[in-house]
């Protein structure tokens, strides 16, 4: 017989899983909906304790252990500590923590989260139309949410401060997650993010990791019981999709760069590295900006690698000055670190020598395109040019937790005459082009001058995956545009 342990998001107890356990006990499963300490000193490790101990004192030979929101990360804690005595772990309307993580880093909320890098104080519960900062009220009745008004209880600041603390154990425990499509991304979307995203994501294509989606929002337990029932139990059972890496991935950090570039000297100032030309005088600039989020630890970083090398040293064989960026875009909350990692690369790079301060172009890539929100709100007349390959220009389902202020399509109203170039893959994947699709449709409305390079056939990332004339046309099609909009008079 199958135990299945419900632990609930934030400020809930066991009486939100109500119905899905009767559901269980129904099909013959026992259910222990599990309400933990919500005192005003309750940490994650409180919670994890909980768990373990209850893990201890469970009969039933098989264990599920199932985690919504908040509640998957003392879940993953206990199953940490009890591997062999756990069959499964389910994710629920629930991030992907790892060691060392905070419940905060996945709060929707950002007021939440600044509150709490000052106030230990508890959180009181949201109270009507506040729980939708919390996540989709799809699908609930105003029933349920009287219900969540009246039930609620503070959350302790620490069970979302503490981070989270694993040992090893959790890598021998299956696991499998509901993805619920009202709430975030739909497993076509993390299959996608886990094909082009950081190494780490590569795991969930492994064949411990299943996926199953549910058209819900955020409290599947109160508007489809009987059909998150359904889909615990086909967990449990082992059942869902599993994912594929697909295609062959960008080789950033092996594969040469797809045109002929001279060897340039490089110069490394902080995170900062430049190519200046064989020149006199000072040059024109481009600083290009790295995509991510990407592994805190990678090795090479991203400008060491050949595709970010290979673009700049490309710039200086043509006269500018070419210039890369490592900033700390670890993850989705991580933005407002590197727009100050940008900015300080931009400033050291407008203060060298062979730079002319007023003659800069910003570069920026892929899931870095969110970062040219400040520069479209405010372009300084330094500025010439931004130019985006491939870029994400809008949080895609599943990156809530990104800051408003990145939102370029409606920074574009502050655009004013800074010329754009867009550089669009034909095969993108269909989360991100819809943000470009939205950003064009807002260029359209303010009036933005933006120029289009299309790879008709290309990838995301088509510099790697295509290495076509096609690629390598579009390519010197793109900094042909930059270098004319930086050279040239605004």
């Amino acid at each position: 017989m199958t135990a299945f342990v419900l632990v609930g998001g934030a400020f809930t107890g066991g009486w939100v899983w109500d119905a899905v356990a009767e559901r269980l006990g129904e099909a013959g499963a026992v259910a222990h909906p599990v309400t933990l300490d919500s005192g005003p000193d309750a940490g994650l490790g409180t919670h994890a304790e909980e768990l373990t101990v209850l893990l201890d004192r469970i009969d039933e030979p098989e264990v599920v252990l199932v985690g919504h929101d908040y509640g998957i990360h003392p879940v993953l804690a206990a199953a940490d500590r009890r591997a062999d005595r756990v069959a499964r772990v389910v994710y629920v309307a629930a991030g992907l923590p790892s060691d060392g993580d905070p419940a905060l880093l996945l709060v929707r909320d950002e007021t939440v989260r600044a509150r709490l890098a000052h106030d230990a104080t508890p959180l009181p519960p949201p109270r009507g139309e506040e729980w939708a900062r919390w996540g989709s009220v799809e699908g609930l009745s105003g029933e349920d949410l009287d219900r969540l008004d009246r039930l609620a209880v503070p959350q302790p600041a620490r069970t979302l401060t503490e981070p989270l603390r694993l040992g090893g154990g959790l890598d021998r425990v299956p696991a499998a997650a509901v993805m619920c499509t009202a709430d975030g991304p739909g497993v076509d979307v993390v299959e996608m993010l886990v094909r082009t995203g950081p190494p780490r994501l590569r795991k969930l294509a492994g064949p411990g990791y299943a996926f199953l989606e549910l058209a819900a929002g955020h409290w599947p337990m109160l508007s489809h019981p009987d059909a998150l029932a359904d889909l615990l139990l086909r967990a449990a059972a082992g059942e869902g999709r599993r994912l594929g890496l697909g295609e062959e991935q960008p080789s950033y950090e092996r594969q040469e760069f797809l045109l002929e570039t001279p060897e340039v000297p490089r110069e490394r100032h902080g995170r900062l590295d430049v190519y200046a030309p064989d020149a006199e005088g000072r040059r024109p600039a481009v600083l290009l900006v790295h995509g991510g989020p990407v592994d805190a630890d990678r090795v090479p970083t991203p400008r060491d690698t050949p595709f970010y090398r290979g673009y700049a040293r490309h710039l200086a064989a043509l006269g500018a000055v070419g210039a890369t960026v490592d900033h700390r875009l670890y993850a989705l909350t991580d933005y407002a670190r590197a727009a100050g990692d940008v900015a300080g690369a931009l400033e050291a790079l407008r203060a060298h020598p062979r730079v002319d301060p007023d003659r800069i172009a910003l570069w920026i890539f892929s899931g870095g395109g969110l970062l040219s929100a400040r520069w479209l709100a405010a372009p300084p007349p330094w500025l010439r040019c931004l130019a985006l390959s491939y870029p994400v220009l809008a949080p895609p389902p599943g990156w809530e937790t990104v800051g408003t202020e990145f939102r370029p399509a409606e920074a574009l109203a502050g655009a004013g005459a800074l010329p754009v170039v867009l550089v669009r893959a034909g095969r993108e994947h269909p989360a991100f082009a819809a943000t470009v699709e939205e950003f064009l449709a807002s260029a359209g409305e303010h009036g933005t001058d933006v120029e289009i390079v299309d790879v008709p056939d290309g990838r995301h990332g088509f510099e790697a995956l295509d290495r076509t004339d096609a690629s390598r046309d579009a390519v010197a099609a793109s900094v042909r545009a930059v270098l004319h909009r930086v050279t040239g008079a605004r």
